[in-house]
């Protein structure tokens, strides 16, 4: 699998960016024929945090239209920074109240919800702008006390309470695997909240639009896969390692 660990070069090309791009592609590939799945059932969310536009500008030209980010301020910068790409935005990280009215004027996606106050303001600002987002709900699948997210026996109620925005488009739920060498661990996490969403597709469909599951990140996302991922969030694996000096 590329990692960040094993990544042999930074890409700053073009070309550079397309081979990197073609392994993860290629390991998406393995993963959902080792779990009789069609590839192209698996959506791919660049992360750039920490990538200048710049070097974002040659992954797009590589075929990147859409990137994640974990900071709001830095997502915005880059948004204005490339906005004649077109390019799709997606929020991945966790939303300061202070941030929401940033979140609802530029991006796309934000796949970190859980918590109610945030949903509201969301929804009330993108009423001002005359827009909608896609959000995912973060569940809390490892049960670390570090970790965001809801508990897996409040998403149900939690989603229920979602109803009542209508320019919040509910996709699907999201989550972080223990940060683990233990497969056997990660496995389990990305399990609990597939079973967690089938139960509620199964029970509740209004409640979860198209059921989708974020999950897996550069060091775990083909296990994701095998587990039933529909997007999985990669960074370091196309980007190289960051550079958190910038």
């Amino acid at each position: 699998m590329s990692t960040p660990e094993n990544a042999s070069t930074v890409a700053t090309t073009e070309i550079e960016f397309r081979k990197a791009l073609d392994a993860v592609y290629e390991n998406i590939a393995v993963a959902a024929e080792r779990a009789g799945r069609d590839p192209r059932d698996i959506r791919l969310l660049p992360v750039s945090k920490t990538v200048t536009a710049e070097r974002m500008r040659a992954a797009f030209a590589a075929g990147m239209t859409a990137f994640g980010e974990n900071k709001v301020q830095e997502a915005e910068r880059k948004a204005e920074a490339m906005s004649d790409l077109g390019a799709h935005w997606a929020i991945i990280g966790p939303l300061q109240s202070n941030k929401t009215r940033n979140v609802a004027e530029f991006a796309h996606e934000f796949q970190a919800l859980d918590r109610i106050r945030i949903a509201r303001r969301l929804d009330n600002q993108l009423k001002e702008f005359d827009r909608t987002l896609d959000v995912f709900v973060q569940v809390n699948a490892s049960g670390e006390e570090t970790k965001s997210g809801i508990e897996p026996g409040e998403v149900e109620e939690f989603l229920e309470q979602l109803q009542e925005f209508e320019n919040l488009q509910v996709k699907g739920l999201m989550t972080m695997a223990l940060h683990s060498d233990d497969e056997v661990v990660i496995r389990e996490n990305f399990a609990m909240l597939r079973a967690l969403r089938d139960d509620i597709s199964r029970r509740r469909p209004e409640l979860i639009g198209d059921g989708e599951l974020s999950m897996g990140m550069s060091s775990d996302y083909m296990i994701a896969i095998e587990e039933g991922a529909t997007v999985v969030r990669v960074g370091s694996a196309i980007f190289g390692e960051r550079e958190y000096s910038n």
